[in-house]
């Protein structure tokens, strides 16, 4: 079964069983999957472009999140992470991050970077590496911790 046919069946499942936080993450993950198919050549998408897309919702919930309990409007912020928590179901583990730093310190070897002036060499390698399984923000906060010498 592929990834859009799961998220298809669970906004059915999330209907039939009136979760309306499920269903309004699924139902904007449809929409967006809908505007990605009109925006390319292709109008099929395989599972590496599904994912892509619910990573990108997904980000889209933690920053709102994020700015939602700046603002202070935690209500507001839990119905973000809410939805948040169905869409991590289609993604891969994330790393942690000593994963993550583990990665970096070998990219840093690999460039042969020394100081935060060789963040860019450091950051181009790492992010394929990682794609998919690290968010970009944690990789550069452990780039940027490594390069500065407070490791």
């Amino acid at each position: 079964m592929t990834l859009e046919l799961q998220i298809d069946a669970d906004l059915k499942r999330a209907m039939l069983d009136k979760d309306n936080t499920a269903k309004l993450a699924l139902r904007s993950v449809k929409t967006a999957l809908t505007e990605a198919r009109k925006s390319g050549a292709a109008h099929q998408l395989d599972d590496e472009e599904t994912l892509a897309v619910v990573q990108k919702e997904a980000k889209r919930r933690r920053d709102a999140a994020a700015e939602y309990k700046r603002l202070g409007q935690a209500e507001r912020a839990d119905e973000e992470l809410a939805e948040l928590v169905i869409l991590e179901r289609y993604l891969p583990q994330q790393l942690s991050e000593a994963q993550i730093e583990e990665i970096v310190r070998q990219v840093i070897a690999e460039v042969g970077a020394e100081s935060p002036r060789d963040m860019g060499k450091v950051m181009s390698a790492t992010m394929p590496k990682v794609a998919g399984v690290a968010d970009g923000k944690a990789v550069n906060k452990v780039a940027q911790r490594l390069l500065s010498g407070s490791a």
